[in-house]
């Protein structure tokens, strides 16, 4: 059985942080129905769009295992409709700029007075209060506020953009994991409660590593390591054929692991040789050493040396690039990417989720086209049909 079977979430998350957070605990079992606006829907549809009309690559990826219903909350039957299939969910989760969800009327007090024992969280820029807590807020603006760039680019450059989007998935899975703490004390008690995330706060725990090594407690900003982090010989090195990515990192960063990588390259020589005896002396000949090193590796593709350095024990990866994630041989040998047919870019392939559980299983199912399930949710959860869903069609409650 699905691990969350049973559970039941309203959906009302856009873009990446919330959706993200439902998406995991879509794919972990949890019924997840997604409520939208009648008329675009998630704006996340229309990120990256060209001629998909709404169902952008950007929302089939973070909305996979979801179903959509199409209400107008603006309205007092699409408002009635959801206040009356809220007790049959356990959690409700937003992501809405600041005051959005007060203007609607559908803050945490109005809801619990409906649904007791309701879960309802919320994901915020900068939460809820405190000096910045008007302020809007996407992915790149709470890495900024959390101190990722400071700590990202050259040592002597500015600071750079980072490519993962941890500020927005990394903060949901973060509240994705309160939701379920919440449900099981839930179980145990019978109580509901408010949970409210802030992406700055949330990004900080990425950040944690560098701020205790290079903070010195706060007294000082952790600095910028650029590609080696200061260990020679750990870096980025060039290989063959030599396009934009094709190169592979190499972490070499114990003692066993410098001398497996003498061997492997076949310079046992460099065992000896005194300017990097130890990673003291290797700092002041860093940039001799990278050579010695990439010239080795400038006579492969990132693959062999990937492979070459991993048989030997020396911690290193090609540098994948976002297609080769799709077709590379150990994802695939794993299960990890699967083939899901979309109505409108048919059959793409799709990563899959990370966790894996022995006694739990839950298929991959496409993202949902808007309001693809308003009748299904409606009939099944209300004993709405026929004419009275026409009703509420024609009167633009929902679609």
């Amino acid at each position: 059985m699905p691990a969350l079977d049973g559970m039941r979430i309203l959906d009302m998350t856009q873009y990446e942080a919330g959706t993200s957070c439902t998406q995991a605990l879509a794919w972990l079992g949890a019924d997840v129905v997604k409520v939208e606006a009648p008329e675009l829907g998630d704006p996340g549809r229309a990120v990256g769009r060209t001629a998909e009309n709404g169902y952008s690559a950007y929302f089939c990826n973070w909305n996979a295992n979801k179903r959509s219903i199409a209400i107008n909350l603006r309205s007092d039957a699409g408002r009635d409709l959801f206040m009356r299939l809220l007790p049959r969910f356990d959690a409700f989760v937003e992501n809405y700029g600041p005051g959005v969800i007060e203007r609607l009327g559908l803050d945490y007090e109005t809801l619990k007075a409906v649904h007791p024992p309701l879960i309802y969280a919320r994901l915020k820029g900068f939460g809820t209060h405190g000096a910045y807590a008007g302020f809007k807020s996407y992915d790149m603006i709470a890495q900024a506020a959390a101190g990722a760039l400071s700590i990202t680019g050259e040592v002597d450059g500015r600071p750079l953009i980072p490519g993962p989007t941890t500020g927005d998935s990394g903060t949901g899975i973060q509240l994705g994991m309160a939701i379920l703490a919440a449900y099981v004390q839930r179980l145990r008690t019978g109580q509901g409660q408010r949970i409210e995330i802030s992406m700055q706060e949330a990004m900080t725990y990425f950040m944690r590593t560098r701020i205790a090594l290079g903070g010195e407690w706060g007294t000082r900003a952790a600095p910028r390591a650029g590609s080696g982090g200061g260990l020679p010989p750990v870096g980025i090195y060039p290989c063959k054929p030599f396009g934009a990515n094709d190169w592979a990192f190499v972490m070499p960063i114990t003692d066993g692991h410098w001398d497996d990588l003498c061997v492997a390259i076949e310079r046992p020589d460099l065992l000896v040789d005194e300017r990097f005896a130890d990673l003291s002396v290797r700092v002041s000949h860093e940039a001799a050493l990278y050579e010695e090193i990439a010239m080795w590796t400038r006579e492969r593709t990132k693959h062999e040396v990937m492979q070459a350095l991993g048989d030997a024990g020396v911690p290193c990866s090609a540098i994948l690039d976002t297609a080769e994630l799709h077709t590379d041989a150990h994802l695939a040998e794993r299960g990890f990417v699967h083939a899901i047919d979309h109505p409108v870019h048919g059959e793409v392939p799709l990563l899959g989720f990370a966790p894996r559980m022995s006694a739990s299983d839950v298929p991959l199912r496409r993202a949902p086209l808007l309001g693809e399930h308003t009748s299904e949710v409606l009939g099944d959860e209300l004993g709405l049909a026929g004419a009275e869903l026409s009703a509420l069609r024609d009167a633009g409650a929902i679609r």
